[in-house]
């Protein structure tokens, strides 16, 4: 299929390990995102966005080819995406659309990229584990030819001036551009969030999410910084917005922003991530362009599988039978769908757990006796956790194993096989949890009501 100029081009703005309570649509109250705000009110917000893997290289997989992790082969960190698996970049091929990469990747086993792991994307400058070759002021990339370039400025800055030379030098022909930050993920071998120099002391100590209020982790020293990377990240989206602007080319891109996952900051296991709550798994998400401005804000759950047959659906390009998600174009209309009612999310690494998120109910299972890096999926769960998100919506107290919440594990366990059989994931044994008398909540409400006051002084 030749697709003429005229078709849209496509952008997806990338971040890594963003929660969604970065955001003023989502009631942040330190101004960070005001281009992504205003995206969101211009174009659709689709306010309830989660991952369907609450870890890197996996949420890739799925966002790379519309499929769960278990069904692309990447069920966990370290493992190669199959490079015949159909992908956003070959479907866009297909469609006359040039590609292009940049940033990082972390579905491959080298740096430089192999030509043949690079997903069918065409222009690259990329590297497989960029928080690795780099740092916040020492941003180190491949081309497409494998040789190193070294870019100039703060990471997010680099990306960005790569991203719009790129933008540049396409406007005579459709484009799909994946542009792939690593902010606001920490500096692996610092176990630190760098933002720009100046920009940490600008957050540190201001507003905490309530979760985190309540629970502590590491947030008291890691907030001010990652806040600050969350900042120059809008900011890169303000530039990306002018540059189209300036080049004449907005009104015909449609623009993805949406994070692999979100951070807990060691409240909930032992570092950032890989768990069924909020914090792990909803994150920022708004579309602006053709079919997406005055969208207004989606109340169904949206998944991050279904984002690749949305920007296929977006441009009129056939959405592969492969795909399991579907694309949201109908809600935005408001059209009738039959949506469904929950997100289905695969957990690995940490164990090997499985969830549903519903509007109201949280449940989660693990694997006991299972290696979350080793196991890919399990014939037996026991019931972990269920949390009531209209009651806790910080889920601060579990319910699991509560008598007057059996009928609701029970209805929700029978959900969740289903997806999981939807899935293509063997139907399992999910044992009940053993019963108890009252809910296990992670911290006392004077402890809660101790903590905003402090925040509040």
């Amino acid at each position: 299929m030749t697709h003429q100029k005229n078709n849209p081009n496509v952008i997806v703005f990338f971040t890594d390990q963003q929660r969604w309570d970065t955001t003023g649509v989502h009631g942040n109250p330190l101004g960070l995102t005001p281009n992504f705000d205003r995206m969101a009110r211009m174009g659709t917000d689709v306010h309830y966005s989660f991952t369907c893997q609450p870890v890197c290289g996996p949420a890739r997989s799925c966002l790379q080819t519309g499929r769960y992790a278990t069904n692309t082969g990447v069920f966990r960190n370290g493992i190669v995406l199959d490079p015949t698996m159909e992908t956003l970049a070959k479907c866009f091929r297909e469609g006359g659309y040039a590609t292009g990469y940049i940033g990082k990747w972390h579905l491959a086993n080298a740096d430089p990229t192999p030509v043949e792991q690079r997903g069918g994307y065409e222009y690259w400058l990329a590297a497989n584990l960029l928080e690795f070759t780099s740092d916040a002021y020492d941003t180190l990339l491949y081309d497409t030819e494998g040789r190193a370039v070294k870019l100039p400025g703060y990471r997010v800055d680099a990306l960005t001036d790569a991203a719009i030379r790129y933008i540049d030098a396409h406007q005579a022909e459709p484009f799909f551009l994946f542009i792939s930050y690593l902010e606001p993920h920490h500096q692996n071998h610092l176990d630190d969030y760098p933002p720009p120099v100046g920009y940490r002391e600008q957050y540190t100590d201001r507003w905490t999410p309530p979760d985190l209020a309540a629970l502590g982790g590491s947030s008291p020293q890691h907030l001010g910084g990652y806040y600050g990377m969350v900042k120059r990240l809008d900011e890169a989206l303000g530039r990306l917005f002018d540059a189209l602007r300036s080049l004449n080319l907005l009104d015909n891109t449609v623009v993805l922003f949406t994070s692999d996952h979100g951070c807990h900051f060691k409240t909930r296991n032992d570092e950032y991530k890989r768990s069924c709550h909020e914090s792990s798994i909803r994150v920022p998400t708004a579309i602006s362009g053709p079919g997406f401005d005055n969208g207004g804000s989606l109340a169904q759950l949206v998944s991050l599988v279904d984002l690749p047959p949305t920007l296929l659906d977006a441009v009129g390009l056939p959405i592969p039978p492969s795909m399991e998600g579907r694309s949201i174009l109908p809600l935005v209309r408001r059209d009738t769908t039959d949506w469904p009612h929950e997100v289905f999310i695969q957990i690995s690494e940490s164990q090997v757990a499985r969830a549903i998120r519903t509007h109201r109910w949280k449940y989660c299972v693990s694997a006991p006796n299972r290696s979350g890096w080793l196991d890919a999926n399990a014939d037996r769960y026991v019931e972990e956790s269920l949390y009531d998100l209209h009651a806790d919506p910080h889920e601060l107290t579990n319910l699991v194993g509560i008598d007057a919440f059996r009928e609701v594990a029970d209805a929700l366990r029978q959900r969740l096989i289903a997806r999981m059989v939807a899935a293509d994931e063997p139907a399992p044994v999910i044992e009940a949890a053993a019963p108890r008398h009252g809910g296990q909540r992670a911290v006392s409400i004077d402890q809660v009501r101790q903590r905003y006051n402090e925040q509040r002084m």
